[in-house]
């Protein structure tokens, strides 16, 4: 039997996924799903790439996750994201019916949380893993676009 890996592993899943983001000039938010300790799907934000407001990572994943699956639902399925999804992405997570969602550091201005966005009432929401590693990436990336203005 395989061992099932813990949240910090497949966070760092996530944090790849945002770092190559980061390479493309895209906000650096990653997100990976996992079914049965085995990732399905891997993503992240592509807004710039396909000037697309709804390119999120979560976005993203999600129908990822649902072509691996061949349905819509994403019962019994984790979503590691590396930064607390926001209001659309949330809703979009609220149809798939996903069963967890565990994210990184908090956005305190345009997350969930923040705007008291529901989320299926089966779902389980934690957050705080990797949280330093992915503020910190966000921070300089937007460090770094400041500087370039």
């Amino acid at each position: 039997m395989i061992e099932p890996y813990d949240d910090a592993y497949f966070m760092k899943k996530a944090l790849q996924e945002a770092e190559a983001a980061y390479a493309k000039d895209e906000i650096p938010i990653g997100a990976v799903i996992v079914s049965n300790n085995q990732i399905i799907a891997r993503a992240h934000n592509l807004t710039e790439t396909l000037n697309d407001v709804t390119a999120h990572a979560e976005m993203q994943a999600i129908t990822a996750a649902a072509n691996f699956l061949g349905g819509k639902y994403l019962k019994k399925c984790t979503l590691y994201v590396t930064i607390e999804p926001c209001q659309m992405c949330a809703g979009a997570l609220f149809w798939s019916q996903i069963s967890t969602i565990v994210y990184g550091a908090r956005d305190e201005q345009r997350g969930c949380i923040s705007l008291n966005t529901k989320l299926h009432p089966k779902t389980v929401l934690k957050g705080g893993v990797l949280k330093e590693e992915a503020s910190n990436l966000l921070k300089q990336f937007f460090i770094e676009k400041r500087n370039l203005n």
